[in-house]
């Protein structure tokens, strides 16, 4: 397994793609924007995209999930559907954070904790890490010890919890009761900024270290 990080949107989002090295098949995690972009780099490497992966559903995640899957003939899996109600707002999203106008859609598979989505010849579990966003989930590939973990998590912070139906020890018991447990050699990929390890955040972070809970 490796990926390539595409940032997109002004948000700066980490859009990843995720590519099984025996097949060449990819998934892309979070298209926010710039589909072209997210497009040209897959064609250039020469992948097959097989799928269309959400964490959530806030607009710089979201928003060319559903032009990018019915542009390349895929499905869309995740997030959890208590996010159903930010992916039928994403016309009001768009309009309120300055995005081209986009259309509404439902995933064609919501996923839970336990689930596993596949591609090639790899695969990745699903943990359903409510805070951030109630339907928000994250993607583990156990063998390569990494994971994608949208705004759940950042190197030195963590998601806000201000946004609509935002919870913040909800969100604090996720990272340390679902994301922490994994292993403190786990690299994570966040929504934003650059890759982190959760053993780095354990001893560093100033939210969610352990020295915190003591």
């Amino acid at each position: 397994m490796k990926y390539t990080i595409v940032p997109v949107t002004p948000f700066v989002q980490n859009c990843s793609i995720m590519v099984c090295d025996e097949t060449q098949s990819a998934v892309v995690i979070d298209p926010g924007g710039d589909i072209e972009k997210i497009v040209g780099v897959a064609s250039k490497a020469g992948l097959i995209i097989e799928k269309v992966l959400l964490t959530h559903g806030h607009i710089d995640h979201a928003a060319a999930a559903g032009e990018l899957a019915r542009r390349l003939g895929v499905k869309i899996e995740g997030p959890h559907e208590d996010d159903l109600f930010l992916l039928q707002a994403l016309p009001q999203q768009a309009a309120a954070y300055g995005f081209p106008p986009v259309q509404p859609f439902v995933s064609d598979r919501w996923l839970h904790q336990g689930d596993t989505v596949s591609f090639g010849k790899q695969t990745l579990e699903v943990m359903h890490c409510p805070g951030h966003t109630p339907g928000h989930v994250i993607y583990f590939h156990r063998r390569g010890k990494f994971a994608v973990v949208g705004d759940v998590l950042f190197a030195g912070s963590i998601g806000r919890t201000d946004f609509p139906c935002g919870n913040h020890e909800d969100l604090i018991r996720s990272i340390r009761e679902k994301l922490f447990p994994l292993g403190d050699d786990v690299e994570f990929i966040p929504g934003h900024g650059p890759n982190s390890t959760f053993g780095k955040e354990r001893a560093t972070n100033p939210y969610v270290a352990d020295a915190q809970f003591l």
